[in-house]
This record gives structure tokens, C-alpha cells and sequence, in this order.
């Protein structure tokens, strides 16, 4: 199959298609966090250990990624992502059901190992289907999707939490994602992968080890962690700020908030488009610069600077997770979908580990200790970005 060119029909279907997939697998993923507050009170349960509900699933999600990097290959690409989907919809439907607050962390790890589908190959579907050029636009049209999908998921589930319960609004959220598969696998097209197949046991192993040994790539898989780690710490915490006096918020007003994500959607793409035009260094950069304002913003007293502030670090850290994203499908390297796969182990471990370890942070300092551990994470990414750019250089 020859590369699919920027302009075509089969980039639209495909773009659609992947941009739907982003969506689902986020609303899955992320409709329960603006519903910590609640799941703290209903299970009389702390902050941080509210947060597994949401950690559980990133963790689980990022070691399973780590498997089917592996052996992706040995699948066809469309059908595990459509399974994935529809799995995953599916017991979030179930979670609906239940009322122990044990046996629902079990079904959120379920989740993250069904969702893992979507995320391990969707990079490298695109590094293989799309020619090079367009490349940085589709990525950023995924990661559009998944923030859309993040958006909705809390904002729906927010919602429904406050007309009805948290048990209406979970099952809201996998009706709608179950519906939307149908329409993801009917624009879909199957698309050869180009990743070597791997057969034996020490080949599995090599594969796994081969990205480690690009020094470039090491940086863009610390990138995924520190970024991930910021942003998950925010939007863990934030509505318990905004709940409290003296903002007061209800849960519906809070899932709101996240109308901020389309921000995000828009940033992904647009940056996308100007790193394929003035390089990923310069425009990470300034993604970075904008993640970092954006969060020392929220410490502002007033509640529209705070909504200001989190508009701004949402569209920093969507545009800089979409170049890297882009920038480890282009890295020079034998095993593109182990990589891809490696980099969003280390974007979701890091999510899962400091966005719950950042909550003892939150009881312990307050607000300002999260936006010291956010402007930490800005200036590590930052430097790390620039050894991303050095490596880069030296293998042109």
C-alpha cells in the first residue's frame, strides 16, 4: 500500500476514523477523574487513594503497552484496535454496576489493559500508513481526538454524576464509545505494517532493548513521563480546589472546566503543523514555555485567571505530547512500534506513579505544592528537550 498523501479521501477516512478512536479510548480512560471528589466521598476515601480510580487504569494500560509493542505485528492492526474498543466499552458499561470501591479499581486495571489496543498502535499505524510529510498533521489529529474524548469523558460523566450518580455516568460513557466503534471500524482501512517481525525469544528481547540504545529516544521517553506526570497532577487535584470554598463549584460546573481541552485539540494539530514546517525543537520549546505559564497561573486567587491558566497549560502540554509523539515515529530506528510503545509506557507511568504520588503533595502543602511540582517537571522537560534536538542533529 503506497503512502496516503495529505488531500486524499483515504486521509480523511483514516484521519476520521483514528480521530474517533483517540476519542473513545480518552473518554474511557479519563471520565472518572473529574469525578474523584465524589468517589472520595461515596467510598469515604482520601484524596490520593481516590486517585488509584484513575491511576489503577494508567498503570495498567502503560505495562500492557509494553507487551503488545512487542507483538503487534502479529496482528492485523485494524481488527485489535476495533477489540480493543469494544472490550473495553463494555466493562465500563459493567463498572456501572458496582459498589465496592475494591472491585471497581479491578475493573479500571481491566480497562487499562483492554484500552492498550488503541494507543500501541495508532502511532505506528500512521508512521506506516501516512507519507512523512503529513505525518506531524495526522498525529496531531489524533491526539486532537484524545483530547476531545478526555474533554467529554469528564464533562459527560460530570454531569450525569450530578442529575443522577456516578454509577449513570460511568455507563454513559461506554454506551456512547460502544456506539462511536462501529463507526471507527467502518472507515478504517488495513495497512501493512513495515516493523520487522520478530520470532524468537532473544529477537523479542533485542526489540525491546533497540530503542534504548538511540540516545535521542531516551530523552523523548523521559519527555513522556515528566509531561504526563505534570499534567494528570493538575487535573487530579484541581477540582478538589474548585469545589471548596471559596469557589464552591458543583460537579457539573467543574466537569465543565474541562471545555478547556479543546484548546488542547486545536494545539495538538497546529502544532503539529508548524514543527512539520519550523522543526520539533523550536516548536516544543514554546510548548513547554506555555505549559509552564499556564500552571503557575492557577495560582492566582481568581477563578477566571485559574480557568485562564489551565486553558494555557492544556494547550502547552497537548501541542508538546503531540510533537513527541510525531518526533518517535520519525526517530531513526529498527523497531518503530517497540518505541512508540516504550514512550507511552513512560507517558502513562508517569501519569499513573506522580499523579497519585503528587496527592499526598496536595494534602501535605495545598495547591502550591502541585504548581511547584508542575514548574519542576516544565524546566526538566525543557532541558531534556534539548538533548532530544542535539541527538536528533547528529543522526541526519
Amino acid at each position: 500500500m503506497a503512502p496516503i498523501h495529505r488531500g486524499t479521501t483515504a486521509f480523511k477516512k483514516l484521519n476520521t476514523a483514528l480521530f474517533i478512536g483517540g476519542f473513545c479510548t480518552f473518554a474511557i480512560l479519563w471520565g472518572m477523574q473529574s469525578l474523584l471528589p465524589e468517589m472520595a466521598n461515596e467510598f469515604n476515601v482520601s484524596p490520593a487513594l481516590s486517585s488509584l480510580v484513575q491511576s489503577s487504569t494508567t498503570l495498567s494500560l502503560a505495562f500492557t503497552l509494553l507487551i503488545i509493542g512487542v507483538y503487534a505485528h502479529k496482528f492485523n492492526q485494524k481488527n485489535l484496535m476495533t477489540l480493543s474498543l469494544i472490550v473495553s466499552s463494555l466493562l465500563v458499561i459493567l463498572s456501572g454496576f458496582l459498589s465496592s470501591f475494591g472491585v471497581l479499581i479491578l475493573f479500571r486495571i481491566l480497562q487499562g489493559v483492554t484500552l492498550a489496543g488503541i494507543p500501541a498502535v495508532a502511532m505506528a499505524y500512521l508512521a506506516n500508513a501516512i507519507e512523512g510529510k503529513s505525518l506531524g498533521f495526522a498525529m496531531g489529529l489524533y491526539i486532537s481526538g484524545s483530547s476531545i474524548g478526555g474533554m467529554t469523558g469528564r464533562i459527560l460523566s460530570g454531569f450525569l454524576a450530578d442529575q443522577f450518580n456516578w454509577n449513570s455516568a460511568v455507563m454513559g460513557v461506554g454506551f456512547i464509545s460502544l456506539a462511536a466503534t462501529a463507526l471507527f471500524w467502518y472507515l478504517l482501512p488495513s495497512v501493512e505494517t513495515t516493523s520487522h517481525h520478530i520470532q524468537q525469544n532473544h529477537r523479542i528481547v533485542h526489540s525491546f532493548f533497540s530503542p534504548f540504545r538511540v540516545p535521542g529516544l531516551r530523552f523523548l521517553f523521559l519527555n513522556g513521563f515528566l509531561l504526563s506526570a505534570g499534567f494528570v497532577s493538575l487535573y487530579n487535584y484541581i477540582g478538589f480546589v474548585l469545589m471548596e470554598p471559596p469557589y464552591s463549584l458543583s460537579q457539573t460546573l467543574v466537569g465543565f472546566i474541562f471545555v478547556v481541552y479543546l484548546v488542547g485539540s486545536f494545539s495538538s494539530t497546529w502544532m503539529g503543523m508548524l514543527s512539520d514546517k519550523y522543526g520539533n525543537d523550536r516548536i516544543l520549546t514554546l510548548a513547554i514555555c506555555l505549559l509552564f505559564i499556564g500552571g503557575v497561573m492557577t495560582l492566582h486567587p481568581s477563578l477566571w485567571v485559574i480557568i485562564g491558566g489551565i486553558a494555557v497549560f492544556t494547550f502547552g502540554f497537548f501541542g508538546a505530547h503531540s510533537i513527541c509523539s510525531s518526533w518517535v515515529s520519525n526517530f531513526r530506528n529498527d523497531h518503530n512500534t517497540q518505541a512508540t510503545s516504550i514512550y507511552l509506557f513512560a507517558y502513562y507511568f508517569g501519569g499513573a506513579v506522580v499523579g497519585t504520588i503528587s496527592g499526598t503533595l496536595f494534602y501535605s502543602t495545598g495547591w502550591s505544592g502541585i504548581v511547584i511540582l508542575i514548574a519542576a517537571v516544565a524546566i526538566l522537560s525543557f532541558l531534556s528537550s534539548k538533548r532530544i534536538a542535539y541527538y536528533s542533529k547528529q543522526i541526519e
